[in-house]
């Protein structure tokens, strides 16, 4: 069979060597894994469970808090292993799984973002409209058209760097199985490895960017046009601050690692801003909702409300 690898796993090397920082990072990002996972887990309930969260909004918010959980789910546990266990071996089969999820469910947030975008644009600029645009068959074509574009797009990396081969040196300087870390340890050539991550990769978080850029000139406009007083201005805008903020910690490391055209390295400030949209900001992403919003907190208060207290109305 051509291209067999001569190297069967790989030896990830994490974020430290140092001790005392390991149980520190540990303890710090089992917090953060914790939080995911709890917080994420509050949003997805609270939207299946309260009627007056069934709109499109909430939808596309109980899809990015359950993708969230999976996207931090992919790193964080192998990465939480390394800190107790030092460095932590991965076969090549787990380590082109890790890949594919991770670009999968990353492919698949900024598209969903960018939906969502979409939707608040529908809500304040066409408002009596919204109702026959955003219909229930609409939104769930939309959602699965951002998980079939995170797949594919996913599928095209873990299909190319299956066929490389891989000789001699295995050790990955990363916390999981990203492809430019990969791409170092190549014995084959890599150009259309490259080519695809220039290009493709750089369409896929460019191409969603643009469209929230653009959805948010429309908003912006909109709201300048229809309200005259301030406060007018500021109650439609005060929907997507949320939306704006969780597009700012998402987009900003991922516009710095991705979209300059690379020749391949992978370095330490890679792995540092990585860490920045897989680890933290789906721990932050339930807070800034919340916080945002009366609708949610008011949801969340009366979730806990029938969980602590069952037999109460």
């Amino acid at each position: 069979m051509l291209n067999q690898t001569e190297v069967s796993e790989f030896i990830l090397l994490g974020l430290t060597d140092i001790q005392g920082l390991q149980h520190f990072f540990f303890i710090s990002f089992l917090l953060l894994y914790l939080t995911t996972l709890l917080g994420n887990g509050a949003i997805v309930t609270m939207v299946i469970s309260e009627p007056r969260l069934h709109t499109p909004m909430y939808f596309f918010l109980g899809n990015l808090s359950g993708l969230d959980i999976f996207y931090s789910t992919v790193t964080v546990p192998k990465m939480l292993t390394g800190f107790l266990f030092g460095h932590q071996p991965i076969s090549f089969g787990g380590c082109l799984v890790q890949l594919h999820f991770f670009h999968f469910l990353g492919s698949t947030e900024a598209v969903l973002l960018a939906t969502m975008a979409y939707d608040r644009y529908v809500a304040i600029c066409n408002p009596l409209r919204y109702a026959l645009v955003m219909t229930p068959r609409t939104c769930l074509l939309l959602a699965v058209a951002s998980w079939s574009t995170g797949f594919v797009h996913a599928m095209m990396h873990s299909v190319m760097t299956s066929h490389l081969n891989f000789c001699g040196h295995n050790h990955i300087h990363h916390f999981f199985c990203d492809i430019k870390p990969l791409l170092n340890l190549a014995c084959s050539g890599t150009s259309l490895n490259m080519a695809l991550l220039n290009a493709v990769t750089t369409c896929v978080v460019l191409g969603p960017f643009t469209l929230i850029v653009l959805s948010y000139l429309y908003i912006i406009s909109s709201i300048f046009q229809k309200a005259h007083s301030q406060e007018g201005r500021w109650k439609p805008f005060s929907t997507c601050a949320a939306h704006l903020t969780v597009v700012a910690l998402f987009y900003i490391p991922v516009l710095f690692n991705y979209t300059p055209p690379t020749s391949g390295s992978s370095s330490k400030r890679d792995v540092q801003v990585s860490l920045m949209y897989s680890a933290v900001t789906p721990a932050l992403n339930p807070f800034i909702y919340t916080l945002r919003n009366q609708e949610v907190r008011s949801a969340l208060k009366k979730t806990l409300g029938r969980k602590l207290f069952p037999g109460g109305k």
